[in-house]
């Protein structure tokens, strides 16, 4: 399919980098929700007095789960409404979360709000996704997605330093402040520049039988449902390490307020494999890309927990984080090709399709990062380990998604 360009909804004016932009930031918000919490996670735990110094990453945790838990509202109403006024409901309700937790006076209350701005900012996430979905498919839809990523890594790259920042300026309430301030800048683009992709004659009727089908669909379609899971298991190891990235680079290697440093430059390669992506997918094709990358995501994962275990129980920070960076590598060549393909088969119900494919990936991956960011000893031991057998996981079911076919283009998505 030749891509379309997103000027062919109707505004002359919004170009393709428009597009892109938009795109990129309203699936970035999330990472940004999180990311520039990861300096504050201490200050906050010393203002609500948290015993447990683990129990600080529910921070993230239920912001996840929040998010999880509000992925499968937004698409199927996005199919029956449209995908604009969803995305302007969960900006809303992302808003005004923001805007409580800077009265908050509990810990409980605080991660009440926290759940709360995961589930409206599910909203871009899922109905970004369907607007993509809408204008492209296949290989041009996991280009466009690759040219995404490497827009909306500036975000969670930058973000912990922006909340050192913020911290510098005051308490933690300032980096709530910030988030109010972003989702009230998106909404505004939003209404102002974004053309509605779910033309009306497309759009069902919003019943129980509709959504049954539609699910029946989705679930029961052997390339969603395998890539879906499988994307859950691979991004699993990423919320450990954001968890427990925080912990790690203070109290293992030390590194003080040089924390956003080592976290930007280790985000620098998720920004070179998004690029690689784009240029290559096009011509090589998605499987061929993403398989290596899960293979090689799989290998260097065995080798740094080996490296650990055997030779070097504490290892350097450049040791460290050069193979993380290498793992992000090859996670940022998977991510937008998985998802393309999980997507391909069910271009008629993309808002269900993205609402299923974005809660269970994030349902998994919040539980499964927790839980290794809860195994968080003093060591990288519980993250690497998380890396190599969630990893294996992911690969095993790729190969029988596939039936044992790795690598190997072709052009048919199977139904079942």
């Amino acid at each position: 399919m030749t891509p379309r360009a997103p000027s062919s909804l109707g505004n002359t004016s919004f170009s393709f980098a428009e597009f892109v932009a938009l795109i990129a930031v309203l699936m970035a918000l999330t990472a940004l929700a999180v990311d520039i919490m990861l300096p504050a996670l201490p200050m906050i735990a010393d203002d609500f007095a948290i015993a447990d110094a683990n129990d600080r990453q529910l921070v993230v945790t239920a912001y996840m789960l929040g998010f999880a838990a509000g992925m499968p509202i937004y698409g199927p109403l996005s199919d029956r409404f449209g995908r604009k006024v969803m995305l302007m409901i969960g900006l809303g309700i992302f808003v005004v979360a923001s805007l409580g937790t800077l009265v908050v006076d509990s810990y409980s209350g605080l991660l009440l709000l926290r759940a709360l701005q995961g589930i409206g900012s599910a909203s871009p996430r899922i109905v970004g996704i369907a607007v993509v979905r809408d204008k492209f498919e296949g290989r041009d839809m996991a280009r466009v997605m690759s040219f995404v990523m490497m827009v909306f890594i500036l975000l969670p790259m930058l973000a912990p330093a922006m909340g050192s920042g913020l911290l510098f300026l005051g308490s933690w309430h300032l980096i709530f402040v910030a988030l109010l301030l972003t989702g009230a800048a998106i909404a505004i683009w939003v209404q102002l520049r974004l053309p509605e992709t779910r033309l009306p004659e497309k759009r069902e009727p919003l019943s129980l039988r509709w959504l049954g089908h539609a699910l029946y669909q989705t679930v029961t379609n052997r390339e969603t449902l395998g890539y879906t899971i499988a994307t859950a298991f691979i991004f699993g190891p990423l919320l450990g390490y954001i968890n427990s990235a925080q912990q790690i680079f203070i109290e293992v290697f030390d590194v003080g307020d040089l924390f956003p440093v080592f976290f930007a430059l280790i985000s620098t390669a998720l920004a070179a494999a998004a690029f690689l992506n784009g240029r290559l997918v096009v011509r090589i094709g998605m499987r061929p890309l993403s398989h290596a990358a899960l293979v090689g995501f799989v290998a260097i994962a065995i080798v740094h927990l080996a490296v650990v275990l055997w030779v070097d129980a504490i290892p350097s920070i450049w040791m460290f984080s050069a193979f993380l960076a290498a793992n992000l590598f090859c996670f940022g060549m998977m991510m937008p090709n998985f998802n393309a393909m999980a997507m391909e088969p069910l271009g008629n119900i993309a808002g269900v399709a993205a609402s299923f494919v974005g809660a269970i990936t994030t349902a998994g991956a919040a539980v499964f990062g927790w839980y290794i960011g809860h195994l968080y000893d003093g060591t990288v031991v519980p993250l690497l380990g998380g890396y190599v057998v969630l990893g294996g996981l992911s690969l095993v079911i790729i190969l029988i998604t596939e039936r044992g076919r790795l690598f190997k283009t072709h052009h048919a998505s199977p139904t079942h």
